[in-house]
């Protein structure tokens, strides 16, 4: 496994987590993934602004954003087609980085064009907050930021790259994290650009 490089208690970075033949072969799988669940864009509770990111889920458990709140549920918002299984390959890195960890759940899929950034945000969702979420970067860089369970506590920032894993848990389960920029043209892994970030999480607390 690469080097474990901690960013803060609970927040561990390994970089070049998947090689270039393991992200190929994830993109391909997403793609096929997405003909299933196609990308959608979220949108704020109450005001229905609409995220910068496009989305989709795998698992049976799928994160939405909308004008109803945050929440989670088994289909998607537009086709109501369940969501496709996990690939084994991110049950693999799971078991490999979180191994005390009970299966996920859900994975995230959100891709960021260019353009696109995450706020400052916590994941708190989830019922199972003692468990760990298992984040992998494929495409262009992105600068993270990561700060404390507090929104006014102090960030650190530090570029993910393609095929990079990035693990928070423990006393950093609810830290404040977010994305500030793309670097386009960075990596030539996805042919017209932009960043897919999957996030491994686990909902539930049985």
């Amino acid at each position: 496994m690469p080097t474990a490089v901690p960013i803060t208690p609970g927040a561990i970075h390994y970089p070049g987590y998947f090689d270039r033949e393991a992200q190929v072969a994830m993109v391909e799988v997403l793609r096929e993934a997405l003909k299933q669940a196609p990308l959608f864009t979220p949108r704020m509770p109450r005001s229905g602004k609409a995220f910068s990111v496009r989305m989709t889920n795998l698992g049976a458990l799928g994160w939405v954003s909308d004008a109803a709140g945050y929440r989670y549920q088994s289909a998607h918002p537009e086709t109501r087609a369940p969501w496709p299984e996990i690939p084994k390959k991110l049950l693999d890195a799971w078991r490999e980085l979180a191994p005390e960890a009970p299966p996920p759940e859900a994975c995230l899929v959100n891709f960021y064009d260019s353009a696109a950034r995450m706020g400052l945000h916590q994941d708190r969702d989830e019922q199972a907050l003692p468990v760990p979420v298992v984040s992998i970067s494929l495409g262009d860089t992105a600068m993270f930021r990561i700060g404390g369970v507090m929104r006014g506590a102090a960030t650190r920032s530090f570029r993910l790259q393609s095929g990079d894993a990035f693990v928070f848990g423990g006393p950093a389960r609810l830290a404040f994290h977010g994305i500030d920029k793309i670097y386009p043209a960075t990596s030539t892994l996805l042919p017209n650009g932009g960043r897919i970030n999957l996030t491994l999480r686990r909902v539930t607390a049985g």
